[in-house]
């Protein structure tokens, strides 16, 4: 198993959420949440995720709204959904059911899901080391209003997703259009108590929202051009609740004395995607490019200072350039995707007070102490086979699908301390690769799916080192404070591991 630190003080711009095909992900560390929101039935995610030249007749919908068009018939389906983080980091399970249905020219669906996501059970006791004192230390102070008490709280909890769309084929045209807009009702992301070492107790709630408008245009020859309008919006509180261990010269004994924080993580993304598709002259190939355009900001962000990345406000820019293949030959299909994104974002951290420059000189309240710039150079390959046999008549049939996907995410980091009046610059890099399998049984009356993927390259946090205490003060803290150790943290690797089942039944 390998471990990382991260030595140089960087700005995390990790925007959480409900990440789909459009929503371009970055990270400046390889904390990559778990499949938590990838809920709904699909057939090329087993094959890597190939998207751009293969269809996903089913799936669709939920990326492009327009694309209810191509669904010429009533449906239901169901999709238990299961993953879990290696190392008991994390596990979560949903249920989604959800109906398509057409009307004439119109055509609309609904979605319903309930999940419950598992707190992780890290290995070392540090990470929540104060709490095994409770029957030894006294409590110093009474709990502030709003936390009512210091059990640890449910290791389970549980959120609510709604999905909704509507659309209209345009007859004679080859036009539709269709919208679409998802909620989700959080009380936790999957890893955000990793996020507070020492803690006693972490409460999550929030909300996720997302609008899209699409536009499918079909012509003869099985050519097609796309395009989506999205705009996301992510909203969570944290209220984190500590016991601070102190030394009381008074009386020569330990007590604990309770703190809650208060965080907010707030994000909000605009992205448009356009993309085209056609067959390649006579042949069993066709091919298919996209470009992915996102307007990220984060003015909220929690305050973790683990792995030394203050969490500030910053802004992105991203882009994703893509061009994909496929092959249809009898009843194989072969796809693959070749994807390049570029991104750049700027984070700063702000004063609160006035600073003293280095040389002279002082930063006003609300001036900038820190900007960092990133660049990003990040691709990703995925590729997938899908074959089909017959079961005894022709409308019985089995599918087997397989696929890897691999995502290399590379960037430079620039970061100008006006304090100090220095420049660092910083360059990571790492690759996360994912096996999907899947094997699918088509009859008259239903259709029965699996597919599975393991995430590998993956990072979760862990304590460096589980024994004693620090006998230094808390920077920000009184004197005699006596932080646990396990606050501080590093990477350790680990690996993902997603299983769904999905039925999808015509309703007439």
């Amino acid at each position: 198993m390998t471990s990382r630190a991260v030595s140089l003080s960087v700005v995390l711009l990790a925007v959480a959420g409900t990440a789909s095909a459009q929503s371009i992900p970055i990270q400046t560390v390889p904390l990559v949440p778990a499949d938590q929101f990838d809920i709904f039935p699909s057939l090329t995610l087993a094959m890597g995720g190939v998207s751009i030249a293969v269809p996903d007749t089913l799936h669709d919908p939920f990326v492009n709204p327009a694309k209810g068009a191509r669904l010429r018939a009533a449906r239901f389906f169901s999709a238990p959904t299961f993953y879990s983080v290696s190392h008991d980091a994390g596990a979560g399970r949903t249920l989604p059911l959800g109906v398509f249905s057409t009307a004439g020219t119109w055509y609309g669906g609904l979605a319903l899901a309930l999940q419950q996501v598992d707190a992780s059970h890290p290995s070392s006791p540090s990470l929540n080391f104060p709490g095994a004192f409770d029957t030894t230390f006294r409590l110093a102070a009474p709990l502030p209003s709003g936390v009512p008490d210091l059990s640890t709280g449910s290791e389970s909890h549980g959120n609510a997703l709604a999905f909704a769309l509507i659309g209209k084929e345009l007859p004679g045209s080859g036009l539709s259009v269709g919208g679409s807009i998802a909620w989700a009702k959080l009380r936790a992301l999957d890893g955000v108590d990793l996020l507070y070492p020492g803690s006693r107790r972490v409460d999550q709630s929030g909300e996720t929202f997302d609008a899209r408008l699409g536009v499918l245009k079909e012509w003869a020859g099985d050519r097609s051009f796309e395009a989506i309008v999205l705009h996301e919006r992510f909203r969570m509180t944290h209220e984190v609740t500590f016991l601070d261990v102190f030394w009381d010269p008074g009386t020569q004994q330990f007590f604990q004395s309770s703190r809650l924080e208060r965080n907010r993580d707030f994000s909000k993304r605009w992205g448009v995607q356009v993309k085209y598709e056609r067959p390649l002259a006579a042949s069993e190939w066709r091919i298919g490019w996209l470009a992915t355009f996102n307007r990220i900001s984060q003015p909220n962000t929690p305050n973790s200072d683990v792995l030394n990345i203050p969490q500030d406000p910053g802004r992105a820019t991203a882009y994703e350039l893509g061009v994909g293949v496929s092959r249809t030959y009898g009843p194989s299909v072969f796809g693959m995707d070749v994807v390049y994104q570029p991104i750049w974002s700027t984070t700063w951290a702000e004063a609160q007070t006035p600073v003293v420059k280095l040389g002279g000189g002082t930063i006003p309240v609300g001036g900038r102490t820190v900007e960092n710039g990133f660049h990003f150079s990040n691709a990703l390959i995925r590729i997938g086979v899908s074959r089909e046999v017959t079961l005894g008549p022709l409308t019985r049939t089995a599918a087997l699908q397989l696929g890897l996907a691999v995502r290399s995410v590379h960037y430079n980091l620039a970061q100008q301390d006006h304090v100090e009046s220095v420049t660092r610059h910083l360059e990571e890099s790492w690759l996360e690769w994912t096996p999907t399998w899947g094997l699918s049984f088509r009859f008259p009356e239903l259709e029965l799916r699996y597919r599975g993927r393991v995430s590998h390259g993956t990072d979760r946090l862990v304590a460096s080192n589980p024994n004693g205490f620090i006998a230094n003060p808390v920077v920000g803290g009184g004197p005699g404070f006596f932080p646990p150790l396990g606050s501080a943290m590093t990477l350790d690797g680990v690996h993902v591991v997603t299983h769904q089942f999905s039925v999808s039944l015509p309703l007439r």
